[in-house]
């Protein structure tokens, strides 16, 4: 494949950075105005109902909680810009100490369940495809069918239920060895797996037909190299895409995954924030959250762009 020119892909960059860039802010005007419409005060969380107006009007000043709504939102955009997220109300700390010490447990558990839906949905699709309308292809279908079908949170306590208490193979909760991560990993990637099993196989199915295919048998290629080296390449070009997609909602889905199995990331610090009205927490724990789905996105369409020389950079 030739390398496309250095000018249209410079040009080609600075329009994904420069919508990339709209995009990110969009995030963070949602994420403080979404936050605030979040019922109770936090000042009379952290105080009581017992405190004096005056004692509650200095700690609203001390958070920066007092003043308009708009002037709020003026000095939020203006410290997030600077990297600083303030302060936690609930817990002691810095909003950025609190997330970035969750971050890797919520990243192991995304990429465990990452792997998990490949070395599922990949084996999978394709043995569908090779057997097309088999009882192989129709359990690929129900499969893919009842994990979207699932949500997390029922999931979650099915497993818990199955091979915690019953067998009592696996823990029940918390972040220890390889033991603990394997539950909230198979619940978090099962969806995804089914997803991508789907994408799998109708991906070869798909490029099957093509003249390059029938050429590539024509020279006596055998069916298996067929498949590994011409197929299975050029149709795992829209898998690339879905599986930026659904790494980016693997982080949102921790949120409930990580509730439900005590898992120590940002997806139940956010829970716990929320709970205690900790605006900071919330609005931090949120724009992570946010902004790795945007970034994640913004790279998997550099990536697709790259490996796919159909499409024009300089149009």
């Amino acid at each position: 494949m030739a390398r496309p020119e250095s000018p249209a892909v410079k040009r080609y960059l600075v329009r994904r950075f420069l919508l990339f860039l709209p995009t990110l802010a969009g995030a963070f005007t949602l994420v403080f105005f979404m936050t605030h419409l979040i019922p109770g005060d936090p000042v009379e969380v952290m105080l009581g109902e017992t405190a004096t107006a005056a004692d509650k009007q200095a700690l609203r000043r001390e958070l920066g909680l007092d003043g308009t709504l708009w002037s709020q939102y003026v000095r939020y955009l203006t410290r997030t810009a600077a990297g600083d997220l303030g302060r936690s109300l609930s817990q002691q700390g810095t909003v950025a100490e609190l997330i970035f010490s969750r971050l890797p447990a919520t990243f192991q558990l995304s990429l465990a369940a990452l792997g998990i839906a490949i070395l599922i949905s990949f084996p999978l699709g394709v043995a569908a495809a090779l057997k097309k309308n088999s009882w192989l292809d129709r359990v690929s279908l129900l499969f893919s069918l009842f994990g979207v079908a699932m949500p997390n949170f029922w999931l979650g306590p099915l497993l818990i239920i199955l091979f915690s208490i019953e067998l009592g193979w696996l823990p029940v909760s918390g972040r220890g060895g390889l033991s603990h991560l394997v539950l909230p990993s198979l619940t978090l990637g099962m969806a995804m797996a089914a997803i991508l099993t789907r994408m799998v196989r109708s991906g070869l199915l798909e490029v099957i037909p093509e003249d390059y295919i029938r050429t590539a048998r024509a020279k006596g290629l055998s069916e298996t190299g067929v498949w590994l080296r011409h197929a299975l390449p050029t149709s795992l070009l829209s898998v690339v895409t879905i599986l930026g997609l659904q790494f980016g909602a693997l982080l949102t889905g921790s949120i409930i995954t990580e509730t439900i199995f005590n898992w120590p990331g940002l997806g139940r610090l956010t829970i716990q924030a929320i709970q205690t009205r900790d605006y900071p927490l919330v609005q931090g724990c949120i724009l992570v959250i946010a902004s790795s789905y945007i970034v994640v996105n913004f790279l998997t369409d550099l990536l697709y762009s790259f490996l796919d020389p159909r499409i024009s950079y300089g149009s």
